[in-house]
C-alpha cells in the first residue's frame, strides 16, 4: 500500500461505511437522475457533471432524457439536435463521445450499457471515474469512482499530502476508496463521498461540525483541513483577441458558418469571425479580408454594436462585435447558410456566439 495511505488501518472501516451511507440515506439531495438506477441516465449525468455544476445540469439533464429517452433513441439521433440539447453546457466533446459510445453499446451490446470495468472502460469517453460510476451506482460494482471532490473528502480524512493536481495522484485515491469501499453499498458509498464533497467537504470552509465521518477525520483532528487538499495552480489562460459581425442580407437575413469538424467547440454554428493578429489593421479590415479569402463573401462592415468576453479553462476569447451588410448574395454549402430568424433558433451555438444572437442578432 502506497506510503501516503499510512492512514488507513487507523480507521475502523465499518464504522466509517456506517456513518457515511447513514448520512446520505438522511439527508441526500432529491435529483432526478437518482429516481432509478437505469445505467443509461447514471451515464447521461455524470458526463453532464464534468465540469458543471449540479444545479445547472438539472434542466438539461429533464430535457435530454426527454427528447432522448434510451440508448436507442440517442444512438439514431441527429448530431445536430445532439448538439442542440446540449447547448450552453459546453465542452461539447463530451456530448460526441457520449453519442459515439451510446452508438457502440447499442450495436455491439444489444442496447445494454456494459457492466465489467473492463467493456465499459473501452467506451469512447468513459474514463475511470465514470466507468466507477456507471458501475457502483447502476450495478452495484465496488468500484472506485475518483473525482475532485472524493479527492478532496480523502486527502482530509486520510492527511493525504498528494498533489491532486497530477495525474499519477490519482491512483493512490483509487486506493484509498478501494480499501474503505463497501461491498454491500457500493452505490451510496460512492454516491455519498460524491455528496460530501459537494455539500460538506467543501474546497473552502469546510462544515466539519456537520460532518457525518469528522470522528475519522486526521485533518479535522490535527486542524488542516483548511490546508488540504494540495493543489498546484494551473497554467494562466492564453488571451485571444477576436472580431465578429453579425451579417445581413437585404432580406434580413444573417450569415452563419459551421466550424471544423474536430478541435475546439467543433461542429457549432457562429456568426463570422477572426482571430486579430494584427491590431494596427484594424477589426474591419481584418474580418472583410477574412470573409473575402475564405468565404468569397463581399460586405460592407458597419459599427461596432458591442464587445463579449469569454472564459475556458485554458483560454479567454475578448470579441468585439460589428454589424455588417452583405453586397452580393453568398454561396451557401453544409458550412455557410442565410438563415432567418426562425430558421437560427435550430442551429446550436458555442456560449460566446448565444450571447451574440440574443444582445445583437436583433438590433437594427
Amino acid at each position: 500500500m502506497s506510503n501516503s495511505l499510512k492512514n488507513v488501518t487507523n480507521i475502523n472501516k465499518k464504522e466509517f461505511q456506517k456513518d457515511l451511507i447513514g448520512w446520505f440515506e438522511r439527508e441526500q439531495r432529491d435529483l432526478p437522475w437518482r429516481k432509478d438506477q437505469d445505467p443509461y441516465k447514471v451515464w447521461v449525468s455524470e458526463i453532464m457533471l464534468q465540469q458543471t455544476r449540479v444545479d445547472t445540469v438539472i434542466p438539461y439533464f429533464n430535457r435530454f432524457i426527454s427528447e432522448f429517452p434510451t440508448i436507442e433513441a440517442l444512438s439514431n439521433a441527429d448530431e445536430e439536435k445532439v448538439l442542440k440539447a446540449w447547448e450552453g453546457l459546453g465542452y461539447y466533446s463530451r456530448v460526441r463521445n457520449l453519442q459515439s459510445a451510446v452508438r457502440e453499446v447499442h450495436e455491439q451490446y444489444g442496447g445494454k450499457v456494459p457492466n465489467t470495468p473492463k467493456e465499459i472502460s473501452s467506451l469512447k469517453g468513459v474514463g475511470p471515474y465514470t466507468a466507477g460510476a456507471i458501475l457502483s451506482i447502476a450495478y452495484g460494482v465496488p468500484e472506485p469512482a475518483v473525482d475532485g471532490n472524493v479527492m478532496r473528502v480523502f486527502s482530509r480524512i486520510l492527511s493525504i499530502w498528494d498533489d491532486i493536481a497530477k495525474a499519477s495522484s490519482r491512483k493512490v485515491f483509487e486506493e484509498a476508496v478501494r480499501a474503505f469501499i463497501s461491498h454491500e453499498n457500493p452505490s451510496y458509498f460512492n454516491q455519498a463521498l460524491m455528496e460530501l464533497g459537494a455539500l460538506i467537504c467543501t474546497p473552502t470552509s469546510p462544515s466539519c461540525l456537520l460532518c457525518p465521518v469528522r470522528e475519522h477525520c486526521h485533518a479535522f483532528e490535527e486542524g488542516t483541513q483548511n490546508e488540504l487538499p494540495v493543489k498546484t495552480k494551473a497554467k494562466k489562460q492564453r488571451k485571444v483577441q477576436l472580431a465578429a459581425v453579425v451579417l445581413k442580407d437585404t432580406e434580413g437575413r444573417t450569415v452563419i458558418q459551421k466550424r471544423p469538424s474536430s478541435g475546439l467547440l467543433a461542429n457549432l454554428w457562429q456568426f463570422p469571425n477572426v482571430e486579430i493578429h494584427l491590431p494596427v489593421l484594424g477589426d474591419r479590415e481584418q474580418l472583410l479580408s477574412n470573409l473575402k479569402e475564405e468565404y468569397e463573401i463581399q460586405c460592407d462592415i458597419g459599427e461596432l454594436v458591442g464587445h463579449i468576453e469569454h472564459v475556458f479553462s485554458h483560454l479567454v476569447w475578448n470579441i468585439n462585435v460589428y454589424e455588417g451588410t452583405l453586397v452580393e448574395p453568398i454561396k451557401s454549402s453544409d458550412t455557410l447558410k442565410l438563415v432567418d430568424q426562425e430558421e437560427i433558433e435550430s442551429f446550436a451555438f458555442p456560449v460566446s456566439h448565444q450571447k451574440m444572437l440574443r444582445q445583437y442578432y436583433k438590433k437594427e
